[in-house]
């Protein structure tokens, strides 16, 4: 008998139809984070090229796009992880998670990713209304403004090296990166797929490659110890917090990554957080994005990455309240998942000759650029991976090739 006043306010079966849908978009974002140098935005794009095509509710086909980008953020930091480990002696300018898996802490790594970008889901969803209303009030200063302040970004970012040598090395790498971006992103060439333009190749190139080539004459991926997490657990929710909120600047302001806002966060969070902190950061900011990137969409109408873009093109309803629960659940999905797979993922790339593996995904690098740009896409491709040899050589951070984006933003204003 029901009891009075109670009544169902969903239906069951909606529900259940729900949940499957975003099931469904976490197991595609699963395996497109694990696929080496698939860009979020290429495959965001490919699910808009086919999603109107897809039987099924507008909103339940947005919430499975969401979830799948949100699994993305959490499985990528796997592949970037367990491949392009360089020799030992190139430690000094390896990435903060080939660092860790060097010194035989990559499940530590992994584990620290994870919890970035769950925490990142958990502190963006109650922060995104507060901030999302501050930003759109100051959106117009913002927008009047941008070339000033992403000048501002570049100048720090290169003021923020420890020595000349990478200072100087960190500004040619931005003007490299810059000019191609400039001379490149706007081309759209015949290609097998139609799925995000010139993104594939340049990003493939300046941040892929690069790693990979260096990883040839690697040692591979070492024994692994199943170690604690050496990292406070205050510092680990500090740096989650700052990495959310520096996800919010990702989601409204163009040209900014995430690379970008972690060495801000960085700056910020005390203590010395080191590479555990850059990765938590990191991460923190990558899932936190798709989830402003929905609010900014809402305020400001404008899709700022290539999962909104794909959301717009199915005309899925904005219902806040559905699309968010189907973003915390993507998210406790990505989290386990990501722990799983990446312990395993390590295991079993350490067992392989290394040098073949590099060798492979170099190869797939190049069949992703073809497939999304065509011939032009592997001449860019090879071009940027020369650029992005630049930073690696005078000991400066790969952040300054989001040159590629901000220079023709700069050049715009």
């Amino acid at each position: 008998m029901a009891t009075p006043g109670v009544e169902f306010v969903a239906n069951p079966a909606t529900t259940v139809h729900l949940l499957a849908w975003i099931l469904g978009g976490a197991a595609l974002g699963s395996v497109s984070g694990l696929i080496p140098g698939l860009h979020a935005n290429n495959f965001a794009l490919l699910l808009a090229g086919f999603a109107p095509s897809i039987p099924g509710e507008p909103l339940f086909v947005g919430c499975a796009m969401l979830a799948a980008g949100v699994v993305h953020t959490f499985l990528n930091a796997v592949p970037a992880m367990a491949l392009g480990v360089p020799d030992a002696e190139m430690a000094v300018t390896a990435l903060p998670g080939h660092r860790m898996v060097l010194e035989g802490r990559g499940y530590e790594a992994i584990r620290l990713s994870a919890l970035g970008s769950i925490l990142a889901v958990l502190l963006a969803v109650p922060l995104a209304l507060p901030i999302t209303w501050g930003v759109t009030a100051a959106y117009p200063t913002i927008r009047d403004n941008l070339g000033l302040l992403l000048a501002m970004v570049v100048v720090a970012l290169v003021a923020s090296e420890y020595t000349w040598r990478a200072r100087v090395g960190g500004f040619v790498s931005f003007l490299l990166a810059a000019a191609l971006g400039v001379l490149t992103l706007d081309l759209s060439p015949d290609a097998p797929l139609e799925a995000g333009g010139m993104l594939a190749p340049l990003f493939a190139g300046l941040f892929g490659a690069p790693v990979l080539i260096d990883a040839i004459r690697g040692g591979g991926v070492p024994p692994q110890y199943d170690e604690p997490i050496a990292m406070p657990r205050w510092l680990v929710g500090a740096t989650a917090l700052a990495g959310a909120l520096a996800g919010a600047v990702v989601g409204y302001i163009p040209g900014i990554s995430a690379a970008i806002a972690a060495v801000a966060v960085l700056v910020l969070v005390p203590g010395q957080s080191g590479d555990r902190g850059y990765i938590v950061a990191t991460s923190g900011v990558d899932t936190a994005n798709t989830i402003f990137a929905l609010f900014a969409l809402v305020a400001i109408g404008q899709p700022r990455t290539g999962v909104m873009v794909a959301f717009e093109n199915v005309n899925a309803p904005l219902e806040l309240p559905i699309l968010l629960a189907g973003v915390v659940l993507a998210g406790l999905f990505g989290f386990v998942l990501v722990i799983v797979v990446g312990d395993a993922y390590l295991e079993i790339v350490g067992t392989m000759a290394y040098w073949k593996i590099s060798v492979a995904v170099l190869g797939l690098l190049c069949v992703l650029s073809y497939l999304f740009t065509g011939l032009v896409g592997i001449f860019v491709f090879v071009v940027a991976a020369a650029v992005g040899m630049v930073p690696i050589r005078f000991r400066a951070r790969r952040v300054h090739l989001m040159g590629v984006l901000i220079g023709p933003l700069l050049l715009m204003q």
